[in-house]
């Protein structure tokens, strides 16, 4: 089993592409760290997850979690997650220190903060303002404290059409190693 690290800005375009590449792989699962946090736990959900998730997978046995419901402030009923050879992590902190040697590849949706959580806030509306205000300085002081970027495999950046895809800063370039599709990078972002 592999598991791959989706992060990024909160709008960043994390759970759209984890979507499109669980479809790519075949069905790939996608945790969505959005199940995980809480509004009590914004950024300290680390040890839920591991005893939860990743150390039940790591012994090939299902594992076992309670999606938290945003609206309702309180964590529903236990949703398994059965071991597949690739789950895909999806959310802002995938790439935290304490997850990243779990880890098979980490991807960084390249979006500056600010384009991200301008397109996060028009996606939640009016109704959750006051979430973003406090949601902004947590995520702000989460990176600064455990940044996931320097340690991305791969960067993506969403284009018009589709998805570029470049080496991450935790990669040496190999000039021969071809990403995206075609004979170079995009030409739609």
């Amino acid at each position: 089993m592999r598991l791959v690290g989706v992060d990024g800005h909160a709008g960043s375009g994390k759970s759209t592409f984890a979507g499109e590449l669980a479809t790519a792989l075949g069905g790939a699962p996608v945790l969505r760290l959005d199940d995980i946090a809480s509004h009590e736990e914004l950024f300290g959900w680390t040890g839920r997850l591991l005893s939860e998730v990743i150390e039940p997978l790591g012994r090939g046995e299902t594992a076992h979690y309670a999606p938290y419901d945003w609206r309702a402030r309180r964590f529903g009923p236990p949703r398994p997650l059965p071991p597949a050879p690739v789950i895909l992590v999806e959310g802002v902190g995938a790439g935290r220190r304490a997850l990243r040697p779990y880890l098979a590849l980490l991807l960084w949706m390249d979006l500056a903060e600010e384009e991200s959580w301008a397109r996060g806030r028009a996606r939640d509306g009016e109704e959750q303002r006051a979430f973003w205000d406090g949601w902004t300085r947590a995520e702000r002081e989460h990176f600064a404290d455990d940044p996931s970027r320097p340690y991305a495999d791969l960067l993506v950046r969403q284009c018009a059409k589709g998805y570029e895809v470049l080496d991450g800063p935790a990669v040496t370039p190999d000039p021969n190693r071809t990403l995206t599709e075609g004979d170079g990078p995009s030409a739609m972002c």
